[in-house]
């Protein structure tokens, strides 16, 4: 019996449903249907040049630099096509610049055209050295034009906004930019002006200033608060950056990985520093967070690092009372006794704000139950609450982005309900991806508030409208009034975001965790500031330990004493209103503070007199503040970019980030407080971040052991002849951290009262918001507000209101014409 010789496998790959099989570059490639071809391409490792095209924006094909040779159906196309806009198609064959002569012939004349009139500026150009347009020049372009022609000229640079230059005669009209601010922020106050050879990109006021015929909508100016993404992907060197312009070239620059410490997003940052100081950031690569996107305060607030009142030496004050510089030495030594006192005396408690790293937090929860003996430590030097608290213990400590909420969920949901949060101002990146669901995947999103604000437009929300305060007695109620919502938020995919806005309303959490369990949507917490989920996982709470143990369970606060070689104490401690008030009635003998503002406090009158009152006082402070004024000693601490760490963002993700600026001689908290520790004959063992991260990852999370809030529901407050007041913070304010940077500071928007038009009658331009403490005066701006209530940005020019009125969110307050 013969056999044949096996036959050589000819069996074509199956193409899977919902895929195509075309041919690239002589190769076959299997590629989803719709797919554009230029991704296609880029998969199979074939890099097509482009200028207008970029992955996060819609195709434009306005730069047609990548044309490519494409046949259909054994028939070649007439010309060739632009890969950006062409979607893959069965049986498609393309050739490349690689393969094909005809379309390394159109790339190479597309970039003759794109280059008859622009500037030879490469020697001064901000962009030079990283230009895509240089780079493409020489390896897809000629080596000489025929174009001999004057080349066209603009006055410039042309201010787009206080931060933003524009040189229009570099531009190669990628649109890029207006493709941006249209599609991925909302802001669509830059456009493309006139037609033809006298095409240009500007905004509606710089068209009024030239004459032009604007196609922008509202006639407003450049007002963003993400417009330095344009800067980044503008491919030329038409739109740079008024606080980096010429200040550096890219040769000049070392780069690292680092983390935005501005919000509790934690995006990812590329930080370019030079001869010690940071001249810039860039957005980093990452599609689980922040895709390529920052906001102008991640981008730009970084030169309160050089600011001038930074603490760079130990101070302790004298016997006359005044501060003086003193070696680490002496300074330890006098903070130790003095804390030793407090310590055997009336106790000492700990207070930190919210820009503390994980590791740093955890030296501070050590530090209080260790050194100091007491549980009264608090990091929510906001407005806050024992509801807020249960919340937190039941509902948030431990969530990982495998257990809770993530982005890319957020930007999957079906529904999204916003509660006491305002995205934009809260949490810019999270605004993006609550744009991007309901513009991309026809997301609904809701927006229980009291307005009409740029996040409900730009999300093309919906408004429920409620009083300030009422927000809970609304949630309770969104079955019977707005039952559309509800049968949303029951369907599959359904989240719900609140805000940390919401410790000021009574019953609001208790609300959502009920609609929680009735509809079955997802609830995520998103604190502001970067620090706090951080600190409530490393135990800076009055009733948690590490890993959300209870300080009330005996076995936990015995399995972390263990841990940690030391007894704890078994009484829960105080929150920050109660350390406060029992540091301002002589109740405390000191306090140990880690950059707190008394400011950001409910109260900041109590905390003066808690600083005043308490025996003792240890400031850890990157600058000179109220707190330093007050404290007895004062040890500097690190920013985030000369230290390294890890933030956790509102997901539960870690985000780990390295020294940026290194041998600068200054210490992160933990070192410090390790120090300071051992004077008071215990250990820490936070040396360093790696060593506290270490020490920390023994205590691994459990289960929660904390009974979930059930607060009934606050009614919505009263006006009876007064007036509601909402507020919150708006992005770009004045907090410290944005100092020393005139050019954000020029794009913060105009701080004005908002009032329904009935409230506002009578009042004339300006309004008086008054109370027992103070009152702040403002323009009045009229919008759909409830009648009765005024809002006011939390920490503006000229409207600061917890330093004014002492007052928050749902306070009611006095209003007046501003000229009576």
């Amino acid at each position: 019996m013969t056999i044949a010789p096996d036959k050589p496998e000819t069996a074509e790959k199956p193409v899977p449903e919902g895929y195509v099989k075309l041919t690239i570059d002589g190769e076959e490639v299997i590629a989803p249907k719709g797919e554009l071809l230029i991704r296609t391409a880029e998969r199979l490792g074939t890099s097509i040049p482009r200028f207008c095209d970029h992955p996060l924006l819609d195709p434009a094909g306005a730069c047609r630099q990548c044309l490519v040779e494409v046949e259909m159906g054994g028939r070649p196309m007439p010309k060739p096509q632009a890969s950006c806009t062409m979607t893959v198609a069965d049986g498609m064959v393309v050739k490349t610049q690689l393969t094909s002569p005809v379309a390394d012939k159109a790339q190479q004349g597309v970039m003759e055209l794109l280059l008859i009139n622009h500037p030879l500026d490469c020697p001064i150009c901000d962009k030079g050295g990283e230009c895509p347009l240089q780079n493409q020049a020489l390896a897809h372009g000629r080596a000489e034009s025929r174009f001999v022609d004057t080349k066209r000229t603009f006055p410039k640079p042309l201010p787009i906004s206080s931060q933003v230059l524009l040189d229009r005669e570099r531009c190669v009209l990628c649109q890029r930019c207006t493709r941006f601010s249209d599609q991925v922020a909302g802001d669509p106050f830059i456009a493309l002006l006139e037609r033809g050879a006298h095409q240009q990109i500007g905004t509606a006021e710089t068209a009024d200033v030239l004459d032009l015929a604007s196609r922008t909508t509202g006639g407003e100016p450049f007002q963003s608060y993400f417009s330095g993404n344009v800067i980044q992907i503008c491919p030329v060197g038409a739109l740079t950056s008024a606080a980096y312009r010429f200040r550096s070239r890219p040769f000049d620059l070392v780069s690292a990985p680092s983390v935005c410490e501005h919000c509790s997003s934690g995006c990812a940052e590329r930080t370019d520093f030079r001869r010690g100081k940071v001249q810039r950031k860039l957005a980093g690569d990452d599609p689980e967070v922040n895709e390529e996107w920052l906001c102008d305060k991640g981008r730009f607030a970084f030169r309160y690092v050089q600011a001038g009142d930074r603490i760079r030496r130990p101070l302790v004050r004298n016997a006359n009372g005044e501060l003086e510089e003193a070696s680490w030495t002496d300074a330890l030594r006098i903070a130790a006794e003095g804390l030793l006192k407090a310590r055997e005396g009336k106790g000492g408690a700990v207070l930190t704000g919210g820009r503390l790293t994980v590791e740093d937090a955890y030296a501070y929860s050590k530090f209080a139950r260790i050194a100091l003996r007491t549980n009264d430590i608090d990091f929510r030097t906001r407005a806050h609450s024992d509801e807020e608290l249960a919340f937190l213990g039941s509902t948030v400590v431990g969530t990982t982005p495998e257990t809770g909420v993530t982005f890319g969920e957020v930007e999957q949901a079906k529904t999204v309900l916003c509660v006491a949060f305002e995205p934009e101002d809260e949490a810019p990146i999270v605004f993006l991806r609550l744009r991007k669901a309901a513009r991309k995947n026809r997301t609904r999103v809701v927006h229980l508030g009291q307005w009409t604000t740029s996040s409900v437009r730009k999300t093309f929300g919906e408004l429920l409208a409620c009083v300030p305060g009422g927000e809970a007695a609304a949630v309770d109620g969104i079955a019977q009034h707005a039952a559309d919502v509800d049968t949303a938020l029951s369907g599959e995919g359904a989240v719900i975001l609140v805000g940390e806005r919401a410790a000021e309303i009574p019953g609001l959490f208790s609300a959502l965790l009920r609609l929680t369990a009735r509809t079955g949507a997802r609830l995520a917490w998103i604190p502001r500031r970067a620090g706090d989920r951080g600190a409530l996982e490393t135990g800076c709470v009055p009733t948690l330990l590490p890993g959300g143990r209870s300080v009330a369970d005996d076995a936990a606060r015995a399995e972390v004493g263990k841990q940690w070689g030391t007894e704890l104490p078994a009484e829960p401690g105080r929150d920050v209103t109660g350390i406060l008030q029992a540091a301002s009635g002589g109740e405390l003998d000191a306090l140990v503070l880690g950059g707190v503002d008394p400011n950001d406090l409910p109260d900041p009158d109590l905390a003066r007199r808690a600083l005043d009152n308490a025996g003792f006082v240890v400031s850890l402070e990157l600058r000179a503040s109220e707190v330093t004024e007050r404290a007895d000693v004062v040890l500097p601490v690190a920013p985030a970019v000369e230290k390294s760490g890890s933030y956790l963002n509102w997901e539960g993700r870690r985000r780990d980030f390295a020294a940026t600026l290194e041998g600068t001689g200054s210490l992160p908290d933990g070192r410090v407080l390790d120090t300071l520790a051992v004077e008071m004959d215990a250990d820490l063992f936070t040396q360093t971040p790696a060593a506290a991260a270490g020490d920390f990852a023994k205590l691994a999370p459990v289960a929660p052991s904390v009974s979930a809030p059930s607060v009934a529901a606050a009614a919505a407050p009263v006006p009876n002849g007064k007036a509601v007041l909402a507020t919150w913070r708006q992005l770009i304010d004045n907090g410290s951290l944005q100092d020393d940077e005139p050019h954000l500071k020029g794009t913060q928007r105009p701080p004005v009262a908002r009032l329904s038009a009935k409230t506002a009658e009578g009042l004339g331009g300006t309004v008086r918001v008054s109370n027992e403490r103070g009152s702040i005066t403002l323009p009045v701006e009229v919008a759909d507000l409830p009648d009765g209530v005024v809002w006011l940005p939390g920490n503006s020019d000229g409207s600061a209101v917890r330093a004014a009125l002492a007052a928050g969110h749902g306070a009611l307050v006095q209003i007046s014409g501003g000229d009576q």
